[in-house]
């Protein structure tokens, strides 16, 4: 059925990007929808629309100004360039003094309702008494119900449109098609967070979605109807948003600024030295004890760090999911998650094989076992009659453990690891495919296998192996956190990286897998050396080895690779936790204290992604602030490999760049708020407080010290790659996603070039690069601020 004002919702719904439940919370770009326009144009409509700061607030800049981290002759450049030629303490005091007058007239009574109504339909196990009727979907269910709502004074059911399509057609009556787009833009970005979370569930099609459907039409449908019962303006003519240029001007140089700084800040640590004039890394020829494939992950970096300066040990990063576009089928109640990035679809499963039948009956006895008391004690708590009794009786107990976890927080850490690590040692990890006819699992052919392992050694560039080779995920391990799967793997879709790290080992120790690289693929692997999956927790750098397959022969070696580990565990937790002793201990405690608002940083202070060799970055410390991908140039003949890393990699973090950025410069809009007042709600979300808008982003002490201290440094991602610069025009112009990510400045791209001495270059727009060194020509920043219109009549994404 054709309706005029689909095309309209459509557009509409591009001001909302995706909410993602708690349970699988991937950082993504509030902002996606807005990716085909420049940056500056589109955080202006952001923040006309979603009445949200899209800027570091000033305070912010004179903070990193006192610190030295804008370069003074870097911004007064930018700042003469546009015509400010007072100083810039005089434009810092101006932009602290400006007011942001809110424009946007907010439908609080329409609000609270349809929250209400959002958060029964939407909820995912966590209510007792559950919304009846919602397979018929929103907008049927609610109508049925509708009635009982006293605040609209509904006395008969045919006062509302049986259908969404029909109520919706009725009120738009009244307006033009030309206001279809403004009216649907407005009530959308009423309710942020509730509107991702919708988006989220249509676009991934999700088993709630399936069970439960709901769409924009139908919220639409129920918003615009009780707005209109409620005698509210539906579509208010408001007077043109006075966008005052000087300030948008003034704040977009001071963030130009401050990004061009730590640009050059990067670029100057690189260890181009450790190159050789020819783009090729100096040769080492001593083959390292050990070999350890990590994340791109920024906290990678730190642990990477310290692992090498242990003994001859050499390390890799590569995307976390192991390039294995794959789903894995927990053994303890069947569910399947998702274990790839989102932009993937998940071609293969991954199931875990019991080793003995005797060990894994006994591991599910304990496991049901497990789920039936927690199941007792939640109808306990939730249930009406037995609530009061309930924590009167149980207090005693709940002290007992509070005091525990407090106390001895390593003891209770190492009893919660043993737990979580037992299913690896009992079982090994199958992987198949699916028919989708059938639904039945089907072996993978072996051709199939050992092009997966290729893929990976292709992208990192591999020539040799060591004895002991890790592929090492990352997980977290927090307690009472809603937020927890935000610190586990983006790579994995907010699931930990062991279960892709112990296939991905697997496939590459099969015998058959080695014949046909070496036979179809000229990839010897020798008969000595042994692949095994490993997990870094990112808490406690702790790396937990799934060694139960490993050869005696190897038994030495992988013991004295597990004690250069426990040492790098204790110097990295020294390092990041700023302590001389006991750092391993307080990261235990961390990560077990039921209190602790802040267990870890997650990715907090990303602004570079390094694709390149390691002796690019091997004497550097980053503090954590580089996603670093292991490439080799030189190998990657026709540029496949770089291809397929930029087209996704390098998008999956400037997903988490932009999450980060927008999370910190308005963390009521585009955040998580405060975790003081979280009230989870449906499983899926959290509120601040009893009602309201469902929270988007990260919460705010994962990005600020303190209420108003802010620790993350919210900067546009620069992507720093040791490649020809003609072979990276080439994949532009075959993915004009990518081009256009880059021209419209949500990513910056620098290049050293083999083929010209190693020079840096830096991307300006259309295939057109700057010499970093030499040229002091003038950047275009793509945006005139004197032409743009910047009203919600420029409006279009299109």
């Amino acid at each position: 059925m054709s309706y005029k004002y689909l095309k309209s919702i459509e557009e509409a719904s591009q001001v909302i990007g995706k909410t993602w439940p708690l349970y699988s919370f991937v950082t993504s770009n509030p902002l996606s929808g807005y990716e085909k326009m420049p940056f500056l144009k589109a955080v202006s409509h952001a923040e006309y629309f979603l009445d949200a700061d899209v800027f570091p607030k000033a305070s912010v800049f004179r903070e990193a100004f006192n610190k030295g981290e804008i370069n003074g002759t870097e911004l007064k450049k930018l700042l003469e360039e546009k015509g400010f030629n007072n100083t810039p303490e005089f434009y810092l005091d101006l932009l602290e003094r400006y007011k942001k007058a809110s424009h946007k007239s907010k439908n609080h009574d329409v609000n609270r309702i349809m929250a209400k109504w959002l958060a029964a339909f939407l909820d995912e196990g966590l209510a007792e008494w559950q919304m009846p009727q919602r397979k018929l979907g929103f907008y049927k269910s609610w109508r049925r119900l509708a009635p009982y709502e006293t605040e609209l004074g509904i006395k008969n059911l045919k006062e509302i449109p049986k259908t969404s399509e029909e109520a919706l057609t009725n009120i738009l009556q009244k307006y033009n098609e030309k206001e279809y787009l403004n009216i649907f833009t407005n009530h959308l970005s009423e309710l942020p967070g509730w509107v991702g979370y919708i988006n989220h569930r249509n676009e991934l099609n999700t088993v709630w979605q399936q069970k439960y459907p709901i769409t924009l039409l139908d919220y639409l449908a129920v918003r615009l109807w009780v707005t209109n019962r409620l005698n509210l303006e539906i579509y208010n003519i408001k007077e043109q948003p006075e966008v005052n240029l000087e300030i948008l001007k003034l704040k977009y140089i001071w963030l130009k600024a401050w990004e061009n700084s730590w640009q050059s800040s990067l670029i100057n640590t690189l260890e181009i030295k450790n190159i050789d004039l020819n783009g090729k890394p100096k040769k080492n020829s001593a083959i390292p004890e050990a070999q350890m494939v990590f994340c791109i992950d920024t906290r990678s970096e730190l642990i990477r760090r310290h692992i090498e300066s242990k003994g001859n040990y050499e390390t890799f990063g590569y995307a976390g999911f192991f390039g294995i576009a794959m789903d894995y089928q927990n053994i303890k109640d069947g569910l399947q998650i998702k274990s790839c990035p989102p932009i993937l679809d998940s071609k293969y499963i991954t199931t875990e094989t019991p080793k003995s039948i005797i060990n894994i009956k006994k591991y599910k006895r304990k496991n049901e076992l497990l789920i039936s008391w927690n199941y007792f004690l939640r109808r306990m708590k939730n249930l009406l009659p037995s609530a009061f009794g309930y924590v009167e009786g149980s207090g005693v107990f709940y002290g007992i453990s509070l005091v525990t976890r407090s106390l001895f927080p390593k003891q209770g850490y190492k009893f919660k690891k043993k737990n979580i690590s037992e299913l690896e040692t009992i079982c090994e990890p199958q992987l198949t495919n699916t028919d989708s006819d059938t639904s039945l699992k089907i072996n993978i052919s072996i051709n199939e296998k050992a092009a997966i392992v290729k893929s990976a050694f292709d992208l990192m560039g591999w020539k040799q192996f060591s004895p002991l080779v890790l592929f090492v995920g990352h997980g977290s391990h927090t307690a009472n956190n809603p937020f927890g799967s935000s610190l586990d793997c983006g790579a994995c879709a907010a699931s930990p990286g062991r279960h892709n790290a112990r296939m991905l080992a697997k496939l590459a120790n099969d015998k058959e897998v080695r014949a046909i690289l070496i036979n179809n693929y000229n990839i010897l692997i020798p008969n000595n050396t042994c692949f095994i999956g490993a997990e870094h927790n990112t808490t406690t750098d702790e790396i937990i080895l799934f060694d139960s397959t490993l050869p005696s022969t190897h038994f030495k070696s992988l013991n004295k690779l597990k004690a250069s580990l426990r040492k790098a565990q204790e110097s990295a937790t020294q390092e990041r936790l700023i302590l001389n002793k006991n750092s391993i201990n307080e990261a235990y405690k961390k990560a077990n204290n039921w209190s602790e608002v802040r267990p870890e940083w997650g990715l907090a202070k990303n602004a570079g992604f390094i694709i390149g060799p390691r002796e690019l970055t091997k004497s550097s410390n980053y503090n954590n602030r580089c996603f670093l991908h292991s490439y080799n140039w030189e190998l990657d003949v026709n540029g496949n490999a770089l291809e397929a890393i930029m087209q996704g990699p390098m998008v999956v973090t400037q997903w988490i760049n932009n999450h980060y950025y927008f999370s910190s410069v308005d963390n009521h809009v585009f955040g998580g708020g405060s975790k003081i007042i979280h009230n989870i709600t449906g499983k899926y979300g959290v509120l601040q407080g009893n009602g309201g808008d469902l929270k988007m982003g990260l919460p705010l002490q994962s990005l600020y010290q303190s209420d108003k201290e802010i620790y993350h440094q919210p900067l546009r991602l620069s992507v720093f790659i040791q490649s020809p610069i003609e072979r990276i025009n080439d994949i532009l112009l075959k993915n004009e996603n990518l081009k256009r990510l880059i021209d419209n400045e949500w990513i910056y791209l620098f290049v050293s070039d083999p083929n010209k001495q190693n020079e840096t270059f830096k991307y300006i727009k259309e295939l057109k690069w700057n010499n970093v060194m030499y040229s002091n020509k003038k950047e275009n920043n793509n945006i005139d601020f004197e032409k743009e219109k910047l009203t919600i009549e420029s409006f279009s994404l299109y």
